[in-house]
């Protein structure tokens, strides 16, 4: 049996969606610990590939080649790219620290929206610097990067928390999965752990995990470049 998952941040944690790729068989999890990732309970088997909408890779100093193809290729909805935070930046314990720490390298300041991800890329960056057996199922995913690519090539139309664009997306994930995963998917989180973009992202994710392990999958750059510590600067769709 081959799992695949993608995993999207959320207001409580993670939210990882699973797939068995030959049965088709779907499981969901919300995860507080990134040290969970990668694995199921005990005794069952671990993904072969987890994609996970979360910078991994992380420059020293200014903006990354697949940041900057996946907003070129998503036209519209390129706002949905967040640069990757330097790495150096990473270590700061506050929004102006770490906008200190980019300036004096870069001559950027850190947006508000980026600093809120610091947390959630410091808890992944903690896992995988040290351990190379974690990296080896990780890949970077962006949701819109994999959902242009789901709608042959063209951008979503409509930003993702307006009603058309949450239509548009619950369109591919039921043509794949089935009406009604939306619900199966949230189980019994509130929306303020746990919002439906959130799910909807997760299952784009796991769109392109699959993609992977099937050897479909593409990335930004074609050759992408590995940071300081080896890790790719990819984005993979």
């Amino acid at each position: 049996m081959t799992w695949v998952a993608g995993v999207d941040g959320c207001p409580k944690g993670w939210f990882r969606a699973s797939r068995e790729v030959d049965s088709g068989v779907l499981r969901f999890d919300l995860i507080e610990d990134a040290k969970e990732l990668c694995c199921f309970s005990t005794g069952e088997p671990t993904p072969a590939v987890v994609g996970i909408d979360m910078p991994i890779g992380l420059p020293a100093q200014g903006a990354r080649a697949c940041d900057r193809a996946a907003r070129e290729r998503l036209g519209a909805r390129r706002s949905s790219v967040f640069p990757a935070p330097i790495r150096a930046a990473l270590r700061a314990t506050s929004h102006e620290e770490a906008s200190r720490i980019t300036e004096a390298v870069d001559g950027r300041r850190v947006s508000v929206q980026a600093w809120n991800l610091f947390a959630r890329i410091r808890e992944l960056d903690i896992l995988l610097a040290p351990a190379a057996g974690a990296r080896a199922p990780l890949r970077e995913v962006h949701p819109e990067v994999s959902f242009c690519a789901w709608n042959g090539g063209q951008p979503m139309a409509a930003a993702k928390r307006s009603p058309d664009g949450r239509r548009e997306r619950l369109a591919l994930v039921e043509a794949w999965l089935g009406e009604g995963v939306l619900e199966r998917a949230r189980g019994p989180h509130p929306k303020k752990h746990l919002a439906d973009d959130d799910i909807l992202d997760s299952i784009a994710v796991l769109w392109t995990a699959q993609r992977i392990a099937e050897g479909r999958a593409q990335t930004l750059p074609g050759s992408p470049p590995r940071d300081e510590i080896g890790l790719p600067m990819e984005i993979v769709f």
